[in-house]
């Protein structure tokens, strides 16, 4: 609580002169989604029975000796996250098969029941002390849909589910995202699950009040309405959710991959995706790893606008993260570094007045990317503005463009130019720009 109190204090240190009698404008992010939004980018890790079975959704009749990783190293996961540049890793504690990957007292499909390690193993326990020694947070996926429980479609697996929360956070904590799946499908007994969200969300707050989560529709982060890894070019922070429900009651997916211009809630979208076609590992996948080129690609589009990228990495069945998606994530860690090391130009706290910018390069310069951030705990402000790319006064290119918020990357063909004209042509207050940057990325890289 105390590093989150600095980081806050430290965010209004900053815009104390740059934001002086600013009022924020609508929703606004909560302390925990502010420090939430500085992350960025990290790792899911899809494991569970179905590494072992070749399934995407196990059926929860599998045994539960069927899970057995015979090299399990959550530390080579931590090392590989913290040489990609991920921030942390959420894993799948229990998918929809209800199979769990910690040893649970509310029941009898979990790692306890394994051979492997015994039944003396604790996969939660090993990610947990392996994120501690490498510097990454770690967060938990726990689907509520469990095809195993036996009292699953009844009212007491509500009071089963909030008990898995409550000694997943217990043990495990603190987690920096706690991730529920609005997926509700039949149990062992054939009945759905009436979920009880609203005790499920007020049990969270209460044991982990720092901690975001995620579903469609928050209460902290929203779902970004696909699993591309893409955001809407138009992307707004704010989402209208009366009336809506998690799962098949959640907004169309194209108004949660915009958001609502004028939304009553504020929730930034996460945008999830695997770096195979698959969520968990399977063999046959090896050659379908996607490249460090379409990976940068996603950043633009998840990162670049205003969301933060989910980026699922699935262990083996060695329990490893396989050697095709460690050398790809390098490679994607390479080209950031790269393209992103040395700005051309880069201004915090950027004045605008009567709706406008000027930007003077130091040197007549070839730029194809420009990044923005808003202070977002101001609200996000911005509906609309223009890029104009001037060299001896002239306009050589003009890039139009919709909301920035926590941060925006445009790419366009390489043009020449010594000077940059930012033009806020809607908004719905005062513009204010935290950070502008422009660079010259490899032109392969350009957005297409």
């Amino acid at each position: 609580m105390k590093r989150l109190h600095l980081l806050l204090t430290g965010l209004c240190f900053v815009c104390v002169s740059f934001c002086q009698n600013v009022k924020p404008v609508g929703p606004t992010p909560s302390a925990r989604q502010l420090q939430w939004s500085g992350l960025e980018y990290y790792f899911f890790a899809h494991f569970g029975p179905n590494t072992f079975t070749d399934l995407e959704w196990g059926h929860g009749t599998e045994h539960e000796e069927v899970f057995n990783p015979t090299s399990l190293d959550c530390r080579q996961w931590c090392r590989i996250a913290k040489a990609a540049g991920a921030k942390g890793i959420i894993i799948t504690a229990k998918h929809h098969d209800g199979f769990c990957l910690w040893p649970s007292k509310y029941s009898t499909h979990t790692v306890a029941q394994s051979t492997w390690r015994n039944g003396k193993g604790d996969v939660l326990k090993e990610l947990s002390d392996a994120c501690k020694e490498y510097g990454l947070k770690m967060g938990i996926y726990l689907s509520p849909w469990d095809r195993n429980h036996p009292k699953y479609g009844t009212d007491e697996y509500n009071d089963v589910f909030v008990n898995m929360m409550k000694e997943v956070v217990a043990r495990y904590g603190p987690l920096f995202e706690f991730w529920w799946d609005g997926a509700n499908g039949e149990g062992p007994n054939g009945k759905k699950q009436v979920y009880d969200w609203h005790r499920f969300e007020k049990t969270l707050r209460t044991i982990a009040p720092n901690t975001p989560v995620f579903s469609d529709i928050g209460p902290d982060i929203r779902w970004v309405g696909n699993e591309k890894g893409i955001a809407g070019k138009t992307n707004w922070n704010l989402l209208d959710t009366a009336g809506f429900a998690r799962g098949l009651g959640s907004p169309p997916n194209d108004t949660l991959n915009q958001g609502n211009v004028y939304g009553k809630v504020w929730l930034q979208s996460e945008c999830d995706v695997s770096i195979r076609p698959g969520w968990f590992y399977h063999a046959k996948e090896d050659d379908q790893v996607k490249t460090p080129e379409e990976l940068f690609d996603l950043y633009l589009k998840s990162v670049g606008r205003g969301s933060a990228l989910l980026l699922n990495i699935p262990p083996d069945r060695r329990g490893l993260f396989n050697e095709h998606d460690s050398a790809a994530l390098v490679g994607f860690k390479k080209l950031r570094d790269e393209n992103f090391k040395t700005p051309l130009l880069a201004k915090k706290n950027v004045p605008v007045t009567n709706n406008k910018t000027t930007l003077k390069l130091p040197t007549t310069s070839a730029v194809n990317c420009i990044v923005l951030q808003e202070p977002v705990q101001y609200g996000q402000r911005v509906i609309s503005f223009t890029i104009l790319l001037k060299k001896n006064g002239e306009t050589v290119r003009e890039v139009e463009a919709t909301t920035i918020g926590r941060k925006r990357i445009l790419t366009f063909p390489s043009t020449v130019a010594d000077a940059v004209d930012i033009v806020i042509k809607e908004t719905k207050a005062k513009a204010l720009i935290s950070h502008v940057a422009l660079y010259a990325i490899a032109e392969n890289l350009v957005e297409k």
